[in-house]
């Protein structure tokens, strides 16, 4: 592969990375965001841009991007195809939220006087809206309102090595497994940081070829995408939901943000169990003690499973911009990972 430069715009929602490619230097073909993703994990180009951004040494373990892409049709504003350290995810809320942000600061989609810009992205779990709110040329919130999102299977128990366990698998634009954190002794804080990623990770492994993470209508959204270890907060002053996560994703990483999708995903869990109703908000904090504020917006089904489409309120702050070069000379070509 052969790279002179590589431009990306660098944003954090809720302390998560998101690396911004919007002219990715090599070809991504398809006719829509899903079909490119799936085209992009067999095409070596794309892949190895891929590990180039999010690889040591410029990048990280737990790095997170995405490249523009057209859009499926004039109904969006333009596409994206996510990637992180093992490869390209079919959703990503905060990501979402953060091009959102990025595509009204650099005017690609043009502010709205009134105060609430909608920008609309295709994905690869299908085609989601964003209202970035402004006060002045201030942003100082951004609403995603993601595809329907539904429990899967209630109660599946899991062996692992800290015992038999309980979980809910719920999709929110990508599958996810839902574990109470002191069901296996642990707390959702920094301390308990590296067992939380074992546990995660025995999890996901353990269900993602399984019955209960197959999508009932687009194969290419199967598989357990993460394992959501959550702590129960009880309720805030209003009588909302509470809860503190931590999603341990792809093959270990971790989001430092309550996680966009993953929040979807809880929505739903919440829903299905008739803990969280509409009017309610869901208070859902990360393990770095950023905050998502979630809601339901509407109900439907899903191939004969309830769903709802939640809203997720966050914001995203740009880091940086950066200009990545790769030296043909350069032994260690796009990277590598320790973890």
């Amino acid at each position: 592969m052969t790279i002179n430069q590589v431009l990306t715009t660098d944003y954090h929602t809720g302390g998560e990375p998101f690396r911004i490619v919007p002219e990715p230097p090599v070809a991504i073909e398809g006719a829509t965001v899903a079909e490119r993703r799936m085209l992009a994990i067999g095409n070596p180009d794309v892949d190895n841009l891929r590990k180039l951004l999010c690889f040591e040494p410029r990048g990280h373990a737990d790095m997170y991007g995405g490249f523009i892409t057209p859009p499926d049709d004039e109904g969006a504003h333009f596409g994206v195809l996510f990637w992180h350290k093992d490869g390209f995810s079919t959703a990503c809320g905060h990501g979402s939220i953060a091009l959102a942000v990025w595509a009204v600061q650099t005017g690609r989609v043009a502010r709205d006087p009134s105060g609430s810009t909608t920008v609309v992205i295709d994905v690869p779990s299908g085609r989601v809206t964003l209202r970035v709110h402004t006060a002045d040329e201030q942003i100082t919130g951004v609403d995603f309102v993601n595809v329907p999102s539904f429990r899967l299977a209630p109660r599946v128990t899991v062996a692992t090595s800290r015992g038999d366990v309980v979980v809910d698998i719920a999709y929110g634009g990508a599958i996810y497994a839902h574990l109470d954190a002191t069901g296996v002794g642990l707390a959702v804080t920094p301390e308990h940081y590296s067992d939380l990623i074992s546990i995660g990770r025995e999890v996901k492994w353990a269900l993602n070829d399984s019955e209960h993470a197959r999508h009932p209508v687009d194969d290419r959204l199967s598989g357990i995408y993460g394992t959501i270890l959550y702590d129960d907060l009880g309720t805030d002053e209003n009588g909302n939901p509470h809860q503190r996560n931590v999603t341990v994703f792809a093959d270990g990483q971790v989001d430092r943000s309550p996680c966009g999708s993953g929040t979807c995903s809880r929505v739903a869990v919440l829903a299905a169990n008739g803990h969280l109703k509409p009017g309610q908000v869901l208070v859902h904090d990360s393990i770095v003690g950023t905050r998502f504020h979630a809601r339901i917006v509407a109900e439907s089904a899903v191939a004969g499973h309830p769903a709802v489409v939640a809203e997720v309120t966050g914001m995203a702050y740009r880091t940086g911009e950066h200009r990545f070069e790769l030296d043909p000379a350069d032994g260690l070509g796009t990277g590598f990972v320790l973890r």
